[in-house]
């Protein structure tokens, strides 16, 4: 019997060696490797800019490599001929007593133009470089300072001129301090910042779920601040834990809330610019159980205009406040009966009479004109399709340019509609371009940076002029990347519609370049499921290697957008998933993948596998332990295995209280459910994960284990949430995944 088995097992093995060997033979020279998609660097693309628009407008500035001095240039480049000219070379941008240029990772004019602000020697704060030192150029005298001399070095967050560029304003360590530009004089505006309490900029989840990191604002004349102060005080801390980088291990703590409990207490204060107490607003109700989501000065006022949401975030209160008088006033009230997003389209039109405001409630996601007191709210993008966001309005013109795809949800073109009266939308991006589209338009609306991309053309970036669309000149157009690209002989996505009933879904197909449809091939899902994405894009994503290089493996991989992601069709289909991630979405896909086996006879009912990252990985483990007898194996990484672990402002957003909807919270998390697995698993984390903490692989781990169900994991050490720091660890990786997809779901036709 044991002779019997080990002669299966090496026919097995010599059937899947041929089979590769076939692959190898059709792809030839240009086949994909895992070592060139994830170490190589052989198919990254090209980036251009970033640009910002001149003031004038006939011209934008970028920065650029100065090869003699290893420095950085700042340029100009003039739209209409692309005559060049350096406004700041890297010769001027050498400290005193250096013998190097700054490297500029970001800059800023002043409003007047006379002086540059540079940052420089970046440094990470959770997911984005936000923390750094800051050099002043005065363009007249050429005198280079760098500010905040004294403090901390590298501490520096989010500087910023005054209006008239006499001074920069700065967080530091949680303090706001404010430097004058001639002494070099420096006032500490705040004095109570610490471990527990945050000025000037945010905590965790305000900056992961409310895109909140900048947390100060210059009145407009110069006299005071208004910012954001969070006590952290009573948050539940987490602590993520460092194994690796020392023979002791190293507790990394970070207040983050989780699903029902505490939040930090979040308010808003206006100070001097000179210094002096802090005058507070006083918002109604728990600020544990409120969020200050926006605030910014309303231009030529004395007034900030505040948003602020309900825990449940259903409901966004908008109030006016007068920062002398500290009196406040609701001039508006959006509510939606399951969750609203926070949109950054507000500008202030006709002397700051009127207002824009991004709201579903036709419906559909639109831009309204809302006046300075509420009473009245005008439809100004008009139809049955959604606004996928918004370019550039344009008071001058009288248009708004936005983006949007009322036919096909996988593509993304620019329309424009009246800012003045009521009007059909016009396309502006031509038919012949199919694909998605995205535009930075000059302040004139004259020209734009513009990028197409599909899931076969990597970004090609040009200057093109409008509202006509007439293309200028190329800026970079990728083409040693299209060129091997297209060399590999790819199969392309088919973009395919799957009815399932109550509602029709978007989804693509890849198939492998040796197809044959009389022979039956395993089946590999990659799903994402929630409403914060959507997998189902006509864009290059990469150009979505890693599936083509499974599909050369042998396997027809499909993606499916469920009901409920990120995609415009509407407030009905994106709210349907409301009260209940991981229910409504794993049944979605569910019905799918039964309709893709009554549809296609190449597949094969028994080599069924589904993967995802993050909440795609929550949606796979659900669809294994619900449909066992539909997917064969799952491949999990970063995952939430039970939704009470996450943070509270994204969960609550989506599923409600968890006092409102234990039922939900406990269906959607697939622990709960661990005891039905029957398929193999295999999970992966990273334990230096700070949004989706390790916690969550090892308490499913020790479910599994409670139910003695056998299954893989795999932990990587000190990465985060994108499993992708340190040495080697992207290409271990996908090899880890590539492994388990050959051990438990067999490539090839049968």
């Amino acid at each position: 019997m044991v002779l019997k088995i080990l002669a299966m097992k090496k026919t097995i093995a010599l059937g899947f060696i041929l089979h590769f060997l076939s692959i190898v033979v059709v792809l030839g020279q240009n086949a994909l490797t895992l070592e060139d998609i994830f170490q190589n660097g052989t198919y990254d693309q090209k980036r251009f800019g970033p640009i910002r628009w001149m003031k004038d407008a006939e011209g934008y500035s970028s920065i650029e490599r100065n090869s003699q001095l290893v420095g950085d240039d700042i340029v100009r480049y003039e739209a209409k001929n692309g005559n060049r000219t350096i406004l700041v070379g890297a010769n001027e941008l050498i400290p005193a007593g250096a013998n190097k240029p700054l490297t500029v990772a970001d800059y800023q004019w002043s409003e007047d133009n006379s002086k540059l602000l540079i940052f420089t020697n970046t440094q990470k704060v959770w997911r984005y470089h936000t923390r750094g030192d800051y050099w002043v150029l005065d363009l007249q005298s050429k005198q280079l300072n760098q500010v905040g001399k004294g403090l901390k070095t590298s501490s520096l967050m989010f500087a910023k001129f005054s209006p008239d560029a006499s001074r920069v304003a700065y967080v530091s360590e949680n303090n706001i301090y404010v430097e004058d530009l001639q002494s070099f004089t420096i006032t500490q505006i705040t004095h109570d910042g610490s471990e527990e309490i945050i000025n000037g900029t945010f905590d965790w989840v305000y900056e992961e779920e409310l895109n909140c990191r900048d947390g100060f604002r210059w009145s407009s004349d110069g006299e005071h601040i208004a910012y954001w102060r969070s006590d952290t005080k009573g948050v539940g801390t987490f602590y993520l834990i460092n194994n690796i980088d020392s023979i002791y291990s190293q507790p990394i703590p970070m207040p983050y809330p989780k699903v029902g409990e505490m939040l930090s207490s979040v308010k808003i204060g206006v100070v001097s610019s000179k210094g002096g107490d802090t005058r507070w607003f006083d918002f109604p109700g728990d600020p544990r159980n409120n969020y200050l989501a926006r605030m910014d000065f309303i231009p030529h006022s004395q007034e900030v205009m505040v948003q602020q949401v309900n825990r449940p975030q259903n409901r966004n209160t908008v109030w006016i406040g007068n920062i002398h008088s500290m009196e406040i006033s609701t001039i508006l009230v959006d509510e939606d009966e399951a969750f609203l997003d926070i949109h950054d389209n507000i500008l202030w039109l006709e002397n700051e009479k009127f207002f824009t405001w991004t709201s579903e409630r036709d419906g559909w996601m639109h831009l309204y004109k809302v006046s300075r007191d509420g009473k009245t709210m005008d439809l100004i993008t008009e139809g049955d399709f959604d606004v996928e966001r918004i370019s550039h309005i344009d008071p001058q013109t009288g248009y708004v340019y936005y983006i949007a795809s009322p036919e096909n949800f996988t593509q993304r073109y620019l329309y424009r509609s009246p800012l003045m009266q009521r009007g059909k939308a016009e396309r502006i991006t031509p038919l012949d371009q199919p694909g998605q589209h995205a535009y930075q338009l000059s302040p004139n609306s004259g020209y734009a940076i513009h990028t197409f991309q599909n899931t076969v053309t990597p970004p090609k970036i040009s200057l093109i002029s409008l509202p006509k669309h007439e293309s200028i000149r190329v800026l970079e157009a990728n083409e040693i990347l299209y060129n091997k690209y297209h060399a590999l002989g790819l199969t392309h996505k088919e973009f395919i519609k799957i009815d399932i009933g109550d509602a029709v879904l978007d989804a693509w197909m890849l198939k492998p370049k040796a197809f044959d449809p009389s022979k039956r091939y395993p089946l590999l899902f990659y799903v994402y499921g929630e409403p914060a994405g959507s997998t189902v894009q006509d864009a290059w994503m990469g150009g979505d290697l890693w599936h083509h290089y499974m599909a050369e493996l042998g396997y027809v991989v499909v993606s499916i957008d469920n009901r409920g992601t990120k995609t415009p069709r509407g407030r009905e289909w994106r709210k349907s998933i409301y009260g209940q991630i991981g229910i409504l979405a794993s049944q979605d896909q569910k019905l799918a993948t039964e309709q893709l086996l009554k549809t296609y006879n190449f597949l094969d009912a028994e080599r069924i596998g589904i993967w995802g990252w993050s909440g795609g990985g929550q949606m796979t483990l659900n669809a294994l332990f619900r449909y066992p007898e539909l997917y064969k194996a799952g491949l999990a990484l970063a995952f939430v295995s039970d939704q009470r672990l996450y943070d509270a402002t994204y969960q609550e957003r989506y599923m409600g209280l968890l006092e409102d909807n234990p039922r939900g919270y406990h269906d959607g998390s697939p622990i709960n459910f661990a005891q039905n697995l029957e398929g193999k698993l295999m999970i992966i984390h990273g334990t230096a994960d700070d949004n989706v903490h390790y916690q969550s692989f090892e308490m499913l781990v020790d479910r599994l284990i409670k139910y003695d169900k056998q299954f893989e994991m795999m932990s990587y050490p000190m990465r985060a949430h994108g499993i992708n720091e340190r040495e080697n660890t992207s290409l271990h990786l996908r090899k880890t995944m590539e492994r388990f997809w050959l051990n438990n779901s067999p490539p090839g036709g049968k």
